[in-house]
């Protein structure tokens, strides 16, 4: 089986792909650039599942996934992977370590370190990268004073050295990662938790109707989120997350949901991987 993953190695998003695929035979795994690559080589058949990551416990949703799994792509969520984050400061070997010039990183990990970099690096730039395996191979390549955010694995694998470590801004730090496929259930099982969109009328108590079914059926809505519809300003759809003990509440929950709403998508039942 070919596993994808944002790369290049020494991402979280390799972490989150090696705790996938523990107990899964004979797997190649296939590093990307982006996540939308991944998510096309997914669709493509280039790839059979790919790992992307989702939510983090302290900046929130990764938008650009959400959105993907919701207008651009037809896959299927098949689990979830929470991996703790810790992050870490790291530079070339030698170099002057007082006040780098840049501080290289992804957006992600710049925000969940924020406080950290203005207290003891408030006069380094902050440059956003594609990951910070990526921002590891651009300081281990340059002359200049730059430092990275990025795991102790892509630290070690482009020999740079770790400045400062576990330097969140919250230690309770961890990101949710999903594994998607192409393969769909022709029917689903509903054991797990099940992530749903949908988009309601544009008429009052709307919304209200869907959250009243998810009442009435004894549904736990562990998350829900809106998102703009992109073609019109005001339109939005929900991302939903829930859990139901029986299956069968669940499955009947869907099918009245699915019948009050005006679009309505089932991203997937899925187990979780600590």
């Amino acid at each position: 089986m070919k596993i994808g993953y944002l790369g290049p190695e020494g991402t979280f998003s390799q972490m989150a792909a090696l705790k996938y695929a523990e107990k899964i035979e004979n797997v190649e795994f296939v590093t990307y650039p982006s996540i939308s690559a991944v998510l096309k080589a997914v669709e493509s058949g280039e790839i059979e599942e790919g790992i992307v990551p989702f939510e983090n416990s302290i900046e929130g949703t990764v938008n650009y996934t959400i959105d993907s799994l919701v207008f651009d792509v037809d896959l299927e969520i098949k689990a979830e992977i929470i991996i703790p984050i810790v992050h870490n400061i790291a530079a070339r070997k030698g170099c002057d370590h007082n006040m780098p010039e840049k501080i290289l990183s992804h957006p992600q990990s710049l925000a969940q370190c924020r406080k950290y970099i203005e207290k003891n690096y408030g006069n380094a730039f902050p440059v956003q990268v594609s990951s910070n395996s990526e921002g590891a191979k651009i300081v281990s390549e340059t002359n200049e004073n730059w430092f990275c955010i990025t795991t102790k694995a892509a630290a070690e694998i482009y020999d740079l050295e770790i400045v400062a470590s576990s330097v969140q801004d919250d230690n309770h730090n961890e990101t949710r990662f999903f594994a998607v496929s192409k393969q769909h259930e022709e029917k689903h099982s509903y054991n797990g938790k099940t992530s749903i969109v949908f988009s309601t009328a544009d008429k009052p108590g709307e919304l209200y109707r869907i959250l009243d079914i998810i009442n009435i059926w004894g549904l736990n809505m562990t998350k829900i989120e809106s998102r703009p519809m992109k073609h019109e300003l005001g339109k939005y759809v929900f991302f939903v997350d829930l859990e139901c003990e029986n299956a069968d509440d669940m499955k009947d929950a869907m099918k009245m949901i699915r019948r009050k709403t005006t679009f309505f998508k089932h991203l997937g039942t899925y187990g979780t991987k600590h």
